[in-house]
């Protein structure tokens, strides 16, 4: 996937998979498994894919920024 494909919010699909939450929240791919993987992480596996909700991983966001 190429950085900087969506431009804004409203452009990401409704369903992110793991390498495009990557490029959103601008971390590796790794990393982006390792969060989806992760307790509270608002992830969902269908079949073998692992996807994010866009508002729940906005609302995740959310949460996290309000702890710092």
């Amino acid at each position: 996937m190429k950085k900087g494909t969506f431009k804004s919010y409203e452009d990401l699909p409704l369903m992110l998979s793991v390498p495009e939450m990557a490029a959103v929240l601008g971390i590796s791919r790794a990393g982006a498994y390792e969060l989806a993987r992760s307790e509270g992480f608002p992830a969902l596996r269908i079949g073998t894919r692992i996807v994010i909700p866009k508002d729940k991983l906005q609302e995740w966001v959310n949460k996290q920024t309000e702890k710092i």
